[in-house]
């Protein structure tokens, strides 16, 4: 079997090895592939690992020798998965891979934004703390989290880790989730309000509005669907409290860009922190580039050394999997 791995610089900065992958199937790898080059990259491969090239039905009539791709992450919403049915295509995706590390910059963000610490660190370095006729300073209100309300939406493995660090914190925690009767355990109970509360976690599940009205910090976890996107709108930040903190490490498409620039600028979001945007790479006129008091990383939650091991070791052992008959992560 011919086998292509299209992307190999979305994953590996020559500080992993693809010998778990290669050990398993002779791999040609390119450094990145475009929609301009895919299909010469594909050529006749009967196997093509990849990461955001897109595969239609126009991709799989032309790519007929095509038996398998094994899709580099967990979002496979890149691959149209009826068209890959029709051509007898199976498609595999890497679950919960990244879980810790996505948790890891979350709180990043959240800790940079009532910290301040990119912030002072330049200001030490500039010399002010030299200049300073004290022994001590502060730029920005620094606010402690315990006794805070954070508020996540969505309620899947990176959702769970982040509750469970903030009530290590000290936090209060609120989620929105479409279904949380998925959740309960043998300690629920129902608050004043009606809304369950979990005994295990101590989480306190509400609808959207009750999270967006009480929440100091809103921290989005969930999936982008057509009921999701652009969730954070004017309209849904209007109903948040004023001085609120907003977290986006899930989908750019959750965030109405131009709306959150707005908020930043008036004040009523008193500090943002973002790892994804609306198209990436970047646009230079991406208003979020000019907005005051926001952090944005380039989409690297996911990507700690840790992670993208065992990124590659859930590749290499689907496509194993695959060849010995069994469906491991099959998503077709």
């Amino acid at each position: 079997m011919r086998a292509v791995l299209l992307e190999a610089d979305a994953v590996n900065h020559n500080d992993l090895s693809w010998e778990p992958l290669t050990d398993v199937i002779e791999t040609k790898i390119f450094s990145n592939t475009t929609e301009e080059d895919k299909y010469e990259h594909i050529g006749d491969a009967e196997v093509v690992f990849l990461n955001k090239i897109k595969m239609d039905e126009e991709a799989f009539s032309k790519c007929p020798n095509l038996k398998y791709i094994g899709v580099c992450a967990t979002g496979y919403n890149v691959i149209d998965l009826e068209a890959a049915k029709r051509h007898g295509v199976t498609v595999t995706n890497v679950p919960a891979y990244s879980t810790e590390s996505v948790a890891q910059l979350t709180w990043g963000l959240i800790l940079e934004s009532v910290c301040h610490i990119n912030m002072h660190n330049e200001s030490v370095h500039k010399g002010d703390w030299i200049k300073s006729e004290i022994f001590c300073y502060w730029l920005a209100p620094v606010t402690e989290l315990c006794g805070k309300t954070i508020g996540v939406v969505g309620y899947g493995n990176i959702g769970r880790r982040v509750c469970e660090v903030a009530k290590a914190f000290g936090m209060k925690v609120l989620v929105y989730t479409a279904h949380p009767e998925k959740y309960k355990d043998n300690g629920d109970a129902q608050n004043d309000s009606g809304n369950l509360v979990s005994g295990a976690t101590g989480v306190e599940f509400v609808d959207l509005d009750t999270l967006f009205a009480k929440s100091d910090i809103v921290s989005l976890h969930c999936p982008l669907t057509s009921e999701t996107e652009g969730l954070i709108n004017k309209d849904n930040i209007a109903k948040m409290k004023d001085g609120v903190i907003i977290i986006n490490v899930s989908r750019g498409g959750l965030v109405s860009e131009r709306d959150l620039a707005d908020a930043l600028e008036s004040g009523k979001v008193s500090a943002a922190g973002v790892d994804v945007v609306s198209v990436e790479p970047m646009n230079a006129d991406n208003p979020l580039l000019t907005a005051p008091n926001i952090t944005i990383t380039p989409h690297m939650a996911w990507a700690s050394v840790d992670a993208r091991k065992r990124l590659v070791d859930v590749v290499a052992g689907n496509f194993k999997a695959y060849l010995e008959g069994r469906k491991e992560n099959v998503v077709s």
